[in-house]
């Protein structure tokens, strides 16, 4: 992945084609009153760029703490997270934010898209945070709501727009700074079966077209079933991972 945005050289790259991200023994506890409450136990798991897996379980199985911990969100209670071999244990929390900003995308089942902002100015937000200039802002914004098909709606607030549309919008700010890594939670969970259908296709595109990683979390099995590769999670623990990366995509030069 190439520096961009105030990246500096000594900042972790999350980097297509090559091993992006590790969790080693990773445990996640909540203290609730006097007790600890275990949510993660011991989970170890790698990704690499250009990957494209889901994480599955029930509710209450942990998978959501377990992404959080993958997109530098929450730290283990226990255990290492790896960027590019390097340990997020010392990392600060501004630092964290920054890697966060210019390397992982987020998609979520609940949009949260800011209500009094267009469509557009909502996609332009992860670059307004990197004090991206207001023009070239725009252009990507618009770029990017192009790529995901709803150019036409930059100008409309999210309560004008349906919810696939909204989701589209989501998507479109999670790919507008060029991540190395999309983290989706339930991303068909609110939707219709046929708008589901076409978000999970734009994913694949996305993923076929920029070499970007997918990590999907969801309870569906069809949703499951479109990722090469499955991972299962319950009562806090790894009980299963299958399936192989099937391929490597590497953006064009």
């Amino acid at each position: 992945m190439t520096q961009r945005d105030g990246a500096t050289g000594d900042d972790p790259q999350l980097r297509t084609g090559a091993r992006m991200l590790e969790l080693v023994d990773v445990h996640k506890s909540y203290r609730v009153g006097p007790v600890d409450i275990p949510i993660v136990k011991g989970v170890s798991l790698a990704i690499d760029g250009g990957e494209v897996l889901s994480i599955m379980g029930s509710s209450g199985s942990g998978k959501t703490t377990l992404m959080n911990m993958i997109g530098l969100l929450d730290r283990p209670t226990q255990g290492k997270v790896l960027i590019s071999g390097q340990d997020m244990a010392g990392a600060s929390a501004d630092r964290l934010a920054d890697i966060r900003n210019r390397t992982i995308g987020f998609v979520f089942q609940q949009f949260f898209l800011l209500p009094r902002l267009s469509a557009r100015e909502n996609v332009e937000l992860p670059l307004t945070y990197r004090a991206v200039p207001e023009a070239e802002r725009r252009r990507r914004a618009m770029a990017a709501l192009e790529r995901v098909g709803i150019a036409k709606r930059g100008g409309h607030r999210p309560s004008e727009l349906s919810g696939g549309e909204r989701q589209r919008v989501a998507i479109a700010r999670a790919i507008v700074g060029e991540p190395a890594l999309i983290l989706a939670d339930e991303p068909t969970g609110a939707l219709d079966t046929r708008t589901g259908i076409e978000v999970m296709r734009l994913f694949r595109e996305i993923n076929q077209e920029r070499g970007t990683a997918l990590v999907i979390v969801t309870h569906d099995p069809h949703v499951a079933d479109q990722c090469p590769r499955r991972v299962v999670m319950s009562d806090g623990r790894l009980v299963d991972d299958t399936g192989t990366f099937a391929h490597q995509v590497r953006p064009a030069a």
